[in-house]
C-alpha cells in the first residue's frame, strides 16, 4: 500500500473552507492524500488581528512539522499581503528556515504565493477580483497584486470583517459582484481572493457564463500542491488552471 502525500495547512482559527476545498479538489486527481492542520487565532480581518495571528507561525510550523508533511500551506492570503509587497516570498523563506532546521526537505507555499502562481501560469496580466474583505484591506491586496505585474482593471469588496461570516457568504452573492464588473479584455477572474470565502462550486459555472478563465485561492493553493509535488495536474470541472491543456506547457 502506497504512502499517501501528506499536506499540511496553517490557517487561522477561524477559517472552516480551506480544509474542505483544497481536499475535495486534491482528492479529484485520484491520488492519495492525508491533510494535517495548525490553527491561529483570529476572528476579525483586520490587520491588527491579522499581524497578531502572523506571530503565532511559528508554533504552527513546529506542529506541522512533526506530522511529517511533504508540502505546507500557508493559509491566509490577506494575512500575507497586508505585511506589504512581495511578503510571501519572506513568509515561505522563513518558514522553509525553521522546517529546513530539523532537515525537512517539505515544499512551502502560501496562498498568497500560490496564487501568483496561478495567474502566471495562466499568462494572465490583467484580471479582476472578489474579495471578501473591508475595503481599506481589499485595496492593499489590489496594491499587492498590482506590485507583482499583474493589473487589476476591477475589483469588488464584499465588506464582511468577522471571518467566521466570511465563510458563509452566499455563491450567489459572489457571482453578483462578479457580474458587476467590467470583464472586458480580461486574462482571468479570481472568483474568490480569499480561502475563507467558499467559491470551489462556482469557479467552472463562472468560466461558462463569463468566457474566460477564473480561478480562486483555493484552486491556485491546490495547483502548486500539486506542482510542488510534481504529480500530474488534471482535474476536471475546477476551471482552466487545474486542467492540464488549458496551461501553457512551459509553465
Amino acid at each position: 500500500m502506497s504512502t499517501p502525500h501528506r499536506v499540511g495547512l496553517i490557517v487561522p482559527s477561524t477559517n472552516v473552507t480551506v480544509e474542505t476545498e483544497i481536499p475535495r479538489i486534491l482528492r479529484r486527481t485520484g491520488i492519495e492524500f492525508s491533510f494535517h492542520s495548525s490553527r491561529m487565532r483570529m476572528h476579525a480581518v483586520t490587520r491588527e488581528e491579522l499581524r497578531a495571528m502572523n506571530t503565532q507561525r511559528e508554533r504552527c510550523v513546529l506542529e506541522i512539522g512533526d506530522a511529517g508533511v511533504d508540502a505546507v500551506l500557508y493559509a491566509c492570503l490577506v494575512a500575507i499581503m497586508a505585511m506589504g509587497p512581495g511578503h510571501h516570498r519572506h513568509a515561505e523563506s522563513r518558514i522553509a528556515e525553521q522546517l529546513g532546521s530539523g532537515g525537512s526537505e517539505t515544499k512551502v507555499l502560501s496562498s498568497a504565493g500560490a496564487l501568483l502562481n496561478g495567474l502566471g501560469a495562466l499568462q494572465a496580466e490583467r484580471v479582476a477580483l472578489v474579495m471578501p474583505y473591508m475595503k481599506p484591506l481589499a485595496k492593499q491586496v489590489v496594491a499587492y497584486i498590482e506590485a507583482e505585474g499583474v493589473q487589476v482593471a476591477d475589483w469588488r469588496a464584499l465588506e464582511v470583517a468577522d471571518n467566521r461570516e466570511v465563510g458563509c457568504i452566499p455563491g450567489d452573492r459572489v457571482l453578483e459582484a462578479a457580474r458587476r464588473m467590467d470583464l472586458t479584455d480580461l486574462d482571468a477572474l479570481v472568483l474568490s481572493c480569499c480561502v475563507q470565502m467558499p467559491s470551489l462550486d462556482l469557479v467552472q459555472a463562472a468560466e461558462d457564463e463569463f468566457g474566460l478563465p477564473v480561478l480562486s485561492a483555493a484552486t491556485a493553493g491546490a495547483y502548486s500542491i500539486l506542482r510542488s509535488l510534481g504529480l500530474p495536474v488534471e482535474i476536471p470541472a475546477a476551471g482552466s488552471l487545474l486542467r492540464a491543456d488549458s496551461v501553457p506547457a512551459t509553465q
